[in-house]
């Protein structure tokens, strides 16, 4: 009976839109076709080249190893699309049910993924951002423009921002030869990802391998020469660094901007949207056709408490996308909730880093195989006695396992009986940032309360606080 009405489903839906040639828009593509969709599909992205793969840009791109045209993504089925590249979009009207592009020309659809994605956080000073040698490391273009400096031999390369990309270039440069330096507003480098606790450990990686850490600086200004070359930068704790090459990496901003006046709701953290990636409206309805995947997508996840969370990895944009696009062309009866775990991996300084889990969403992280003077590791993340997310340094074979433990809501910390694991678990804070402080790159976070995010717990402090006899000012100990 299901798969009638789907069939039925997919008859009625004729005209699909992507917004968004990137890899979620691709595996949708592929996705929508596999489904058995026949009807007309358009595939829109603002930049000029077919979908390509963004991990190795920051990593075999940059050392030269690969060159960035070569990163093209396969097609593994016939799409039959028509692809409109090289163009924005500028405005979705919910009434006609068009897409608005920046050429002026609008497309209609019977259903519309967006997965516009995000971009690179520039450098706040747009005088500054224009000098010659300030880079960012987003796209396919600036992997290639960043290499071609690389291979310029500059005397230093200056990387403001130690989240994942920051890491990574930092790691290229010294595998380069290159001099390099480091500045991270935080504690650690990674700490928005990782946690303080196994920042420390990235931090340490990054000063054994030659890298210039400053770690709580920050940059607060770059100069040029007459000719707009880039020259030098100040840094918070006084000193002024001598560069040729700044790469800005402080994170990315969601490509929403164009859905001002959309009535679909959303903010900075993406769009949000409900399990099946069907976005909401401003009314806080879901609408029937407008979907949304990847790294611009906020939705509901059941092991964290339903928080809305934003994810920017590889495989959620695979996953969720392919999700959206059956439920595209479903019968309501046949919708599929997203509910994958977040995975990311990163290679620097010789060591492969895995996670599974939302690791900010600890509270305490305990070190449960390996050792740290020998760089392989398992680190469980834990948020009130169960485990919600797991880090690897060079163990990435035990991940399954430690999924299937986040999945079914194990104890925290876990008890393994593992033959390499310490004499005694001895859980300490994972270091994450608080909420609304900046952080470089998270990659996964949550973003705020969903539909079944249960509320917050009342303390006594807080209900020192909303006492109305409370004084303005007054700090509760």
């Amino acid at each position: 009976m299901k798969s009638n009405d789907a069939k039925k489903t997919v008859s009625s839906v004729q005209r699909i839109v992507i917004l968004g040639a990137s890899l979620a828009g691709l595996s949708a593509a592929e996705a929508l076709r596999s489904e058995g969709f026949a009807g007309t599909l358009t595939v829109i992205g603002d930049e000029p080249y077919a979908p390509y793969d963004r991990p190795p840009l920051s990593k075999n791109v940059l050392t030269g190893w690969l060159p960035a045209e070569h990163t093209t993504l396969p097609q593994s089925v016939d799409l039959q699309a028509e692809w409109l590249l090289g163009v924005p979009a500028t405005g979705l009207n919910l009434d006609n049910r068009e897409v608005e592009l920046a050429d002026g020309r609008r497309f209609g659809f019977d259903r519309l993924l967006i997965a516009t994605g995000a971009r690179a956080r520039p450098w706040p000073d747009s005088a500054q951002a224009a000098l010659d040698g300030v880079c960012l490391l987003r796209t396919r273009d600036d992997a290639a423009q960043l290499r071609a400096r690389l291979a310029a031999r500059p005397k230093r390369v200056l990387v403001i921002g130690g989240g994942f990309i920051g890491s990574e270039v930092a790691s290229v440069c010294r595998e380069l030869g290159l001099a390099v330096t480091v500045t991270e507003r935080s504690a650690t480098p990674l700490i928005g990802a990782l946690g303080a606790a196994a920042g420390t450990l990235a931090g340490q990686l990054q000063r054994v391998h030659g890298v210039d850490l400053r770690c709580n600086v920050t940059v607060m200004a770059l100069e040029g020469d007459e000719s707009g070359r880039l020259r030098r930068a100040y840094l918070s704790d006084g000193d002024i660094l001598d560069i040729d090459v700044a790469v800005i990496a402080l994170g990315a901003i969601r490509n929403v901007e164009w859905l001002h006046n959309s009535r679909l709701a959303f903010d900075s953290h993406g769009i949000a949207c409900d399990a099946a990636c069907r976005a909401f409206d401003t009314d806080g309805m879901v609408t029937d056709d407008i979907f949304v995947a990847g790294d611009v997508a906020r939705w509901p996840h059941p092991l964290y408490e339903g928080e809305l969370l934003a994810v920017e990895h590889w495989g959620n944009a695979i996953e969720q996308a392919r999700t959206a696009a059956h439920n595209m062309v479903s019968a309501p009866t046949d919708l599929r909730a997203y509910k994958t775990l977040p995975a990311f991996w990163s290679r620097q300084f010789g060591v492969n880093l895995k996670t599974v889990g939302l690791l900010r969403f600890a509270d305490e992280v305990v070190l449960t195989q390996g050792s740290i003077s020998e760089r392989r590791l398992v680190a469980a993340y834990g948020y009130k006695g169960r485990i919600v997310a797991a880090l690897t340094v060079n163990m990435a074979r035990w991940l399954p396992a430690y999924r299937a433990m986040i999945e079914d809501r194990a104890p925290f910390p876990p008890v393994l009986h593992a033959p390499d694991g310490p004499a005694e678990l001895r859980p300490v804070p994972a270091g994450f940032p608080f909420r609304g402080q900046p952080t470089h790159s998270p990659n996964a976070t949550q973003t705020g309360p969903g539909p079944s995010t249960p509320p917050p717990e009342e303390s006594s402090t807080s209900t020192k606080v909303k006492d109305p006899r409370v004084p303005p000012g007054f700090r509760p100990k």
